[in-house]
């Protein structure tokens, strides 16, 4: 059946609200939802890039030092008096090429991803935590603040591009030939070769994605505030593979959905808005999060048994008609 682990991540979000909704209906209000819509937009843009990196059979952990990287960027630009039209392709041009830096080490030199972004992460953070010396950006312009357009308009701005940008690269994977080259790398990298696919440039292409929607985030999130930390996206790598994991997409590459990753997202999301709501320490969110991934990938496991099973059933009493 197709979309299974879709099915069982939305039949999980929905227990989540009713459960919410039993205890704390105000949870629902336009205002609450609003917000939680707004603080997981820059999240879901850099999960539905894990989500082409994870599908080609890596993984990139290097998105939270990515991410204050970008932050800090975009935002010294627009304090220097740097305009918009301007500085964002200056920081998107920036998040593509450290993203095809990662490509190259990867798919050009065939380093392991893990280690590779372990070893981004770690350095980019301690770099920028040492140019910074931790202080913090302030006092940006208004018109680098919601983008000069008012905060009610620059709120559904931020919302709908994040939307926007997943479901169309949702659409490209499904529909165009090189969303489904990730799928073919990632399922069997020798298999794509012989088909005419160069599988050192579907990984290097996955990555430079990885880093401009890492970069877009960045500055959309950037702009909700009047001063940038250096330390913006701690986590952030944890929370995107989670909302992928979750979404049914699988972590050894060439299956799953940008909608798994949409409701994977919500789900993890919304947990931690909802402990609070329901009284519950919000201390519990990281735990409650690391269960649903582990239910998440246990019914991966479980669902591939039973397939193989299957497969056996089928095959058997073939075999033996040979016979």
């Amino acid at each position: 059946m197709k979309y299974k682990r879709e099915i069982s991540a939305v039949c999980a979000f929905a227990l989540l609200l009713a459960a919410v909704a039993l205890v704390a209906p105000g949870f629902f209000s336009l205002g609450n939802l609003r917000d939680l819509a707004l603080n997981n937009a820059s999240a879901l843009l850099i999960a539905a890039g894990m989500t082409v990196v994870i599908l080609s059979g890596q993984i990139d952990i290097s998105v939270g030092s990515q991410f204050a990287i970008y932050s800090v960027v975009s935002a010294s630009l627009a304090k220097s008096g740097v305009p918009l039209v301007l500085a964002l392709p200056l920081v998107l041009t920036l998040g593509a090429a450290m993203g095809a830096f990662n490509g190259f080490l990867v798919g050009k030199l065939r380093l392991p991803s893990i280690v590779v972004t372990l070893a981004m992460l770690v350095a980019l953070r301690d770099a920028l935590r040492w140019i910074t010396q931790g202080a913090w950006v302030q006092d940006l312009p208004p018109n680098f603040q919601w983008f000069g357009l008012g905060q009610n308009i620059a709120q559904l701005l931020i919302v709908a591009t994040a939307l926007g940008c997943t479901l169309a690269l949702g659409w490209a994977l499904r529909n165009l030939q090189a969303g489904r080259s990730f799928y073919a790398v990632g399922s069997d990298a020798e298999a794509a070769r012989l088909i005419g696919l160069n599988p050192a440039r579907v990984v290097f292409n996955s990555f430079v994605l990885m880093g401009l929607l890492t970069a877009l985030g960045a500055v959309l999130n950037a702009a909700r505030f009047s001063s940038v930390p250096p330390n913006s996206g701690a986590g952030l790598e944890l929370k995107a593979i989670a909302a992928v994991i979750v979404g049914g997409t699988s972590i050894a590459g060439g299956r799953g959905t940008m909608l798994g990753t949409l409701i994977g997202a919500a789900l993890l999301g919304t947990v931690g808005t909802a402990l609070t709501f329901v009284g519950i320490n919000p201390f519990w969110e990281k735990a409650i999060q690391g269960l649903i991934i582990l239910a998440a990938l246990g019914s991966d496991v479980f669902l591939q048994h039973v397939q193989q099973f299957r497969q056996k059933r089928i095959t058997t009493p073939n075999a033996h008609a040979a016979d």
